[in-house]
């Protein structure tokens, strides 16, 4: 035994890059174990992987952490996933009175609620205001260049946002702080009708994130608006929608027509319990951004011509789906894996291989695939978004 392999724990308990029929062999360099037991399907890709797929995974977790008095963020970005270009995405985190200061962006703000709770405010382009608290399984949207601010409530909070540009960085907004700072005294002194003097303590530069109390009741902080509040609410309870039960899990659709004023981005929030999957479909309207709730899956995306990869996904990770590329998300875990489709679009739209194969004629079907009725005759013509059989569900193999 050489000095690289006797150091090693023994190869039972250790993954290795070894498929039945001979392929690979055993990797005895330096290598990071605990990555690729997160990777099985990186490690040992499926035999039917084929060609090049560029990567559509990343996670939060290997992200640039920016830490305020009052909270953090990180986000996953077209910089750090190439194949991003439609939405970016930021997970943010407020202590009990904290405060995503006053700002606005030119890009679209969507978001899902993960923990406690906060307060948001905004101001429409016709005067009209709107504040309200949101916890666990809410979404806010604000309309590009829409200003507004969210603060951390008593038990505080954890949010995702997602953006509808790639491009999109959180650190490179419009806020109200850096523009103050940016602006002669005089031109504040002319602007507001009060001496230069009263903004002589005015912050030097972006605040972005900062401590301040917890507020008070939410009808303590309304502000009456001549103009009234907004037509349409920022806000949505997702999880107070009933969801679509399946066998396997179940989905909660959220687009513009129960949210109307989300308008560039639709989301799915899908449930898959152990041994079911997210069927095999595609979207016909735009790429897929992914965020990983609980649990774990993984996906294969076929790109046509023969391409196709599979990657493993965990809590807090990103996946992406470039346009009209099949793909399924199967639970791979013990625990039900629970994950966000977000769209750049109005609506939410996805294509059923079986119902489509079986909303067409049998004999074509049959010769083309080569099968026969008991794969035909089993076909359902209503569409199950989510999908379980005895018999035929996955399991993890024990270590």
């Amino acid at each position: 035994m050489d000095k690289t392999t006797k150091h090693l724990p023994p190869s039972g308990h250790i993954p290795q890059p070894i498929r039945e029929g001979g392929y690979g062999t055993i990797d005895r360099g330096p290598r990071d174990v605990m990555r690729d037991r997160q990777n099985p399907d990186m490690l040992v890709p499926p035999a039917t992987d084929a060609g090049l797929i560029p990567n559509l995974r990343f996670s939060f977790s290997d992200t640039h952490m920016q830490l305020n008095q009052g909270g953090w963020s990180r986000e996953i970005t077209i910089r750090d996933l190439p194949v991003a270009t439609t939405l970016a995405g930021v997970n943010m985190c407020l202590t009990p009175g904290g405060v995503r200061e006053l700002h606005w962006h030119q890009q679209a703000e969507w978001s899902y609620m993960l923990l406690g709770h906060a307060r948001i405010t905004a101001v429409d382009q016709n005067g009209s205001n709107f504040i309200a608290d949101v916890g666990p399984g809410d979404l806010w949207y604000f309309p590009p260049g829409i200003p507004h601010s969210i603060q951390g409530m008593e038990d505080g909070c954890e949010f995702l946002l997602v953006f509808d540009d790639g491009h999109f960085s959180d650190l490179n907004t419009l806020s109200i702080s850096d523009w103050f700072a940016h602006t002669p005294k005089d031109v504040l002194s002319s602007n507001f009708g009060v001496p230069m003097e009263a903004f002589a303590q005015i912050p030097d530069g972006q605040v972005y994130i900062y401590q301040d109390q917890v507020p008070g009741p939410l009808d303590s902080q309304k502000v009456h608006s001549p103009y009234g509040t907004v037509p349409q609410s920022f806000t949505y309870r997702m999880l107070a929608q009933p969801p679509m039960q399946l066998p396997g899990g179940s989905v909660r659709i959220v687009d513009s027509t129960v949210f109307p004023v989300s308008k560039t981005i639709a989301a799915a929030l899908v449930e898959i319990k152990p041994g079911a999957m997210r069927e095999l479909h595609w979207h016909p309207n735009n790429d897929e951004w992914q965020y990983y709730l609980t649990g774990q899956g993984r996906m294969t995306v076929f790109s046509g011509n023969g391409v196709a990869r599979t990657f493993d996904f965990r809590a807090g990770d990103v996946g992406y789906v470039p346009f009209a590329m099949g793909h399924y998300v199967q639970n791979t875990g013990e625990e039900t894996l629970w994950f966000l489709e977000m769209f750049k679009s109005d609506r939410f739209q996805d294509v059923s291989l079986n119902q489509w194969m079986a909303l067409t004629p049998k004999e074509l079907v049959a010769s083309n695939l080569k099968v026969g009725p008991q794969v035909t005759d089993a076909l359902r013509k209503e569409k199950w978004p989510v999908v379980t059989y005895p018999g035929f569900t996955y399991y993890p193999k024990p270590e």
